[in-house]
């Protein structure tokens, strides 16, 4: 894999929220690196509740890495 995560700063929680849907959907790539199963399994947790709230939990823990990082926006500008 390339390096496609040179780092965490961004300049907006915006920016801090789509990079952390993006490490989400890596994480996922690198699990399960078969894009074919993906779109296969795609349909069965994608109607599942309890699927959608745990990839809501992933996507916040994340998102929680990246504001640390930023120092929460640097105090909102």
């Amino acid at each position: 894999m390339d390096n496609w995560l040179p780092t965490l700063t961004t300049a907006t929680p915006t920016e801090g929220f789509e990079l952390a849907i993006k490490l989400s959907r890596m994480a996922i790539k690198s699990t399960q690196p078969d894009a074919a199963v993906r779109d296969r399994l795609r349909p069965d947790y994608a109607e599942d509740a309890d699927s959608l709230i745990a990839v809501s939990q992933v996507v916040a823990t994340n998102f929680a890495t990246i504001a640390a990082a930023n120092d929460h926006w640097r105090g909102s500008r």
